[in-house]
Order: structure tokens, then sequence, then C-alpha cells
């Protein structure tokens, strides 16, 4: 039994890789809310509002880790010393 046999066995099996309604939803709402507050919190700081609020739709937590270790710190300092 090669791969393209066991590929297409899982091709053709009922409900196999379905992800459940009770995963999706969740996940959904916790990306769509990540987005939405990285978003106006990037927006509040001009810092890239729609680059925030885009990554923030793909994947959790790793954006909001990204965020705020570096438009909170470095852009902040970095903007601090630009005055």
């Amino acid at each position: 039994m090669g791969w393209n046999s066991v590929a297409w066995a899982a091709v053709q099996t009922p409900g196999a890789g379905e992800p459940s309604i009770w995963i999706l939803v969740p996940v959904a709402v916790i990306l769509l809310t990540q987005s939405t507050l990285l978003f106006l919190d990037a927006r509040k700081r001009g810092a890239n509002a729609w680059f925030w609020g885009i990554i923030g739709l793909i994947q959790a937590p790793l954006p909001t880790i990204f965020y705020l270790l570096l438009v909170r710190k470095v852009y902040k300092r970095w903007r601090w010393r630009r005055r």
C-alpha cells in the first residue's frame, strides 16, 4: 500500500478530516476578537492597523505576542528616541 492509496482512501472515507462545528465556532470567535483588538490598538498607536488586523485573522496567539513585543515595546522605544 503506497502513499497514493492511503491518501485516496482518506479522501473517500466519509467524515474523514471534517472539522466539527464545535471547534470551528470558538476558533472563529477567538480569531475575530484577536484581530479586532489588534486593529483597534494599532490604529490608536499609529502602527499599521490593517497589517496587524489581517495578521490577527491568520493564527492565534502568536500575532498578539509579536504585537506586544514589537509595537508595545520596540516601537515605543523607537518613537521615544526620535523625539
